[in-house]
């Protein structure tokens, strides 16, 4: 009722988003991951980029965190050459 009272009918259907937690990666680290990631050297763990962004950015980031941002955030998988049978 209180959200009626002070915004009326619209104030009651506005849906309104949680902001959510702040991220620990910054623009400039995400930016060079992605030049990183597109080098023919790359990387061939995710374990890698956890250390690497340790390294070169000082970002403490989970590994979860790394595989999510690649693979979904990034749109990229590691390429790694699986063994000639």
């Amino acid at each position: 009722m209180q959200k009626y009272r002070t915004g009326g009918l619209s104030g009651l259907l506005q849906i309104n988003k949680a902001a959510g937690a702040k991220r620990k990666t910054n623009d400039d680290a995400i930016a060079a991951l992605i030049q990183e990631l597109k080098t023919g050297k790359g990387f061939s763990v995710y374990g890698g980029i956890v250390e690497w962004l340790k390294k070169e950015y000082g970002l403490d980031t989970e590994y979860e965190t790394v595989y999510a941002l690649v693979r979904y955030g990034l749109g990229g998988k590691l390429k790694v050459p699986r063994p000639q049978s």
